[in-house]
């Protein structure tokens, strides 16, 4: 009975429930993009996280439901919880089931830097005012069309480096501009001379193709789902608003434009509102998903 009794006690009598939900990365921080993988036969997959709402699409199989999110740069770390709901169906019809799980935020350590630029770009005249106004109007205008929209992703494959140039480890650094302007720097900037030739990450629509104040000739793309990513500083603009691109089509020539320091290009990636480091985005595995 003894020898019975310790042969059960190597055993678990119950087995832990597995969660169908994995997150890619698993060491989520502020600014991190994620790949959120729900492996269930649902019908369908809902999902909302950090005030943000998730969709979903299928890949692989009935079983595979996959969404592109991320957390922004700026949030606090913690304990969040990720709210998700499978709609499976029965013969009844369908019922809901709750994947929702919590979500920890680890802290990000970004370092601080100072840079030196052109007055106007730390204290803006009246008339230099009334233009940033009216873009920053623009800018969430069109982002707001985009984060509305709920088809399924334009983009396809893993992201490609928009340019081929150095890129620098300087998402997330707190900059001072002329010792009085205090910034984060939400993108990557590549060491891109003048006149190279910077390309689209993926496929999108281009949403914004024009000069602005900070930005200089800024390109940018909707990826679909709320996903978008911004060139900025170009010297010049290939594309205009409304255009279908393809990965790694030609969007630009890199250049020096707006509130700059030199020659390079900055490029962003924005998720229904978050700003997200491009370089982790880069090294995602994407390309068994569409």
């Amino acid at each position: 009975m003894r020898l019975l009794l310790l042969f059960l006690g190597a055993f678990p009598l119950f087995a832990a429930a597995q969660s169908p939900v994995t997150l890619t990365p698993s060491l989520v921080e502020p600014g991190s993009p994620e790949l959120i993988h729900v492996h269930s036969s649902c019908l369908r997959v809902e999902g909302q996280w950090l005030g943000h709402p998730i969709a979903f699409f299928r890949s692989h199989g009935d079983q595979d439901w996959y969404a592109l999110a991320g957390v922004d740069v700026e949030a606090t770390s913690g304990l969040s919880k990720l709210t998700l709901t499978c709609e499976q169906g029965t013969i009844a019809g369908t019922i809901p089931r709750d994947l929702s799980l919590p979500v920890s935020i680890h802290s990000a350590h970004y370092r601080t830097g100072s840079l030196t630029v052109q007055p106007k770009f730390v204290e803006p005249g009246r008339e230099a005012l009334m233009q940033i106004d009216s873009e920053r109007k623009l800018k969430e205008k069109l982002f707001a069309q985009a984060e509305a929209s709920t088809a399924l992703p334009l983009w396809a494959g893993s992201f490609l480096t928009p340019v081929r140039a150095a890129p620098t480890d300087s998402f997330g650094t707190r900059r001072i501009f002329n010792g009085k302007l205090a910034s984060i720097h939400k993108g990557t900037d590549f060491r891109a001379a003048t006149g190279t030739p910077v390309h689209a990450g993926n496929a999108g629509v281009v949403l914004l193709a024009q000069p602005l104040y900070y930005e200089g000739n800024c390109v940018m793309i909707d990826h679909g789902q709320g996903l978008i990513s911004i060139s900025m500083h170009l010297s010049r603009i290939d594309v205009k608003p409304g255009q279908r691109v393809a990965r790694g089509q030609q969007l630009g020539l890199s250049g020096a434009t707006g509130r700059v320091t030199g020659p390079h290009l900055h490029w962003a990636i924005r998720w229904q509102g978050a700003m997200l480091d491009p370089a982790k985005l880069l090294r995602m595995n994407l390309n068994t998903l569409r």
